[in-house]
């Protein structure tokens, strides 16, 4: 087994980088890649950049350059789902496109074209060992396993959220899941996406736990590590 761990954003594979052994770097594609283990399980840990095209493009390099047979999808996220707080942990049951709209061509609202599917399913193993995990994590706030949605936009105004709530039914909604849950899924590799909650997706003027919430995601990837 070796995983790959994706992290858009430096502030979310930090700490995992930290506790990586037998770190070597190697540079590919325009990304920094990370290898080593983590508790003794090969582990590659790489920022993917911002975005699903980035986050896409370093799926597939994992996958394609690596050999890595699981994905970790880490970071935060906005929440979306009522009685959600700051600091709740999402993981996915699924993955959406939330800015995908083919329905001119017939296809369901985040449909994309050919794939006969509107979400992409995370595996039942990694969301089971996530959740048995979080039991050893130290943290007051909650974890729920639900859907994620994804868009090359960051959402900051209650009226976007609540189209988006309304459209997908999820969770939480960031910029990348989803472009890795379609790659790993046409490429059939097992995959989760963690996400911490670090804002609620309302407006600009709110507070963004941003490194708190990466540190609780990264944490949570690590004790998984720790049962496989």
């Amino acid at each position: 087994m070796k995983i790959g761990i994706i992290g858009a954003m430096s502030v979310e594979i930090e700490y995992l980088k930290e506790i990586l052994t037998g770190i070597e770097a190697v540079k590919k594609g325009g990304l920094v890649f990370y290898t080593g283990t983590i508790r003794g399980k090969d582990a590659v840990i790489v920022q993917s950049g911002v975005g699903k095209v980035n986050a896409a493009m370093c799926t597939t390099l994992l996958i394609e350059c690596f050999g890595v047979t699981h994905v970790i999808n880490t970071g935060v996220a906005g929440g979306l789902k009522e009685g959600l707080h700051v600091f709740d942990v999402v993981v996915s049951s699924c993955c959406i496109h939330h800015d995908v709209d083919a329905t001119g061509f017939g296809y369901k609202p985040c449909e994309v074209p050919g794939l006969k599917t509107v979400d992409f399913k995370a595996d039942a193993f990694l969301i089971e060992t996530a959740k048995r995990a979080w039991k050893e994590c130290a943290f007051s706030s909650s974890l729920l396993e639900g859907r994620i949605a994804s868009g090359d936009v960051f959402v900051n105004s209650a009226q976007r959220k609540k189209e988006i709530r309304s459209l997908c039914d999820a969770a939480c909604v960031e910029m990348e899941g989803a472009s890795i849950a379609q790659v790993c899924f046409l490429t059939g590799i097992p995959f989760v996406v963690i996400r911490c909650i670090s804002d609620m997706a309302e407006n600009t003027e709110e507070v963004y736990e941003e490194k708190k919430a990466a540190k609780i995601s990264s944490v949570l990837v690590a004790n998984i590590f720790g049962l496989l």
